[in-house]
């Protein structure tokens, strides 16, 4: 069974397009390579054909994953949720204990993560550690490099 992921309307907006970019423009695209080098002679022989039908493999594998991803997407309505909780789709303000930097994150589904834009992912540890906690609490959250401590200063919707 597939995890269900919780989108805002603008991201699951962008997986929808994606997955009719690669249907309605990449698959034809492909298509037409592999004709062209079936035309070029001898397929035993053929690097370029055997190329083309890799990538169409491998087109059509990401298609099915996007599908099957788009098919578990929820739409949240975020003026139902809990402003007094860190959930899914929080901004959340957090002070880091050990070096007193204080960082904003927006928690996403894992799709939309971009850590540049300050959106991470619930199922990354720092995301999965901060869910369900309260302005004031303190979350320790297991990383590779040991433990982090991060205060919750506070939390808003966008």
């Amino acid at each position: 069974m597939s995890k269900v992921s919780y989108y805002t309307a603008e991201g699951l907006k962008k997986l929808r397009d994606e997955v009719d970019h690669l249907r309605d423009v990449e698959r034809p695209k492909a298509s037409n390579a592999i004709a062209e080098a079936r035309d070029k002679g001898d397929l035993s022989e053929n690097a370029e054909y055997d190329a083309a039908k890799e990538a169409q493999g491998m087109l059509e594998m990401r298609i099915a994953k996007l599908e099957e991803v788009l098919a578990n997407a929820r739409l949240i309505d975020e003026s139902q949720l809990d402003l007094k909780k860190v959930l899914v789709h929080s901004l959340v303000k957090i002070k880091n204990q050990n070096n007193g930097m204080e960082m904003s994150y927006k928690l996403v589904a894992q799709s939309e993560a971009d850590l540049k834009a300050g959106k991470i992912s619930v199922d990354s540890p720092i995301g999965h550690g901060l869910l369900g906690k309260e302005v004031g609490e303190v979350a320790e959250i297991k990383v590779p490099n040991g433990v982090l401590k991060f205060e919750i200063l506070e939390i808003s919707r966008d």
